[in-house]
C-alpha cells in the first residue's frame, strides 16, 4: 500500500547517525544523504524511508498520534532494535520491549531524536 514514508528533522546528521543505528538491526542499509534535496533515503525492497529537513522552512515536529512502524523477523532483532534507538539518541517510551499479552504480538517503541514515534513490531507464530 505504500510506496514510502517522510519524517522531518531539524538535525539530519543527528537523525541520519539514530537510524542508521535502529534500521541496521533490521537489515537496512545506511542512509544515502541526498545533499541536493537536504534529505537521507532508506530503499528497501518493500518501499522507502525518508529524513528530511522541511521545505518550507519551519521547524519540523512530529505527528500528534501518529506512529511509524517496522517489520522486524523476530524478537531479538525488536530488542537490538530498541537498544540501538537508545544509544543512539532515541527515547524509550511505553512499555518495555516484549510480547503483549494476548495480542500475539512482539512490540517496541521509541521516540527518535525528533520526537516521531517509532514501533518494531514481530508477529509471533500462532
Amino acid at each position: 500500500m505504500f510506496s514510502h514514508v517522510f519524517v522531518g528533522s531539524n538535525d539530519l546528521a543527528k537523525a541520519k547517525v539514530f537510524y542508521d543505528a535502529v534500521l541496521g538491526t533490521l537489515g537496512i542499509k545506511p542512509g544515502i544523504h541526498d545533499a541536493a534535496k537536504n534529505r537521507v533515503v532508506y530503499p528497501t525492497p518493500t518501499g522507502n524511508f525518508l529524513i528530511t529537513t522541511p521545505i518550507d522552512g519551519h521547524p519540523a515536529t512530529p505527528a500528534n498520534g501518529g506512529t511509524i512502524g517496522f517489520a522486524a523477523a523476530t524478537p531479538a532483532e525488536i530488542d537490538a532494535w530498541h537498544a540501538a534507538g537508545v544509544a543512539n539518541g532515541g527515547t524509550a517510551i511505553e512499555d518495555a520491549p516484549g510480547e503483549r499479552p494476548g495480542s500475539g504480538l512482539y512490540l517496541a517503541y521509541l521516540r527518535d531524536p525528533d520526537g516521531n514515534k517509532l514501533c518494531a513490531l514481530h508477529r509471533l507464530p500462532a
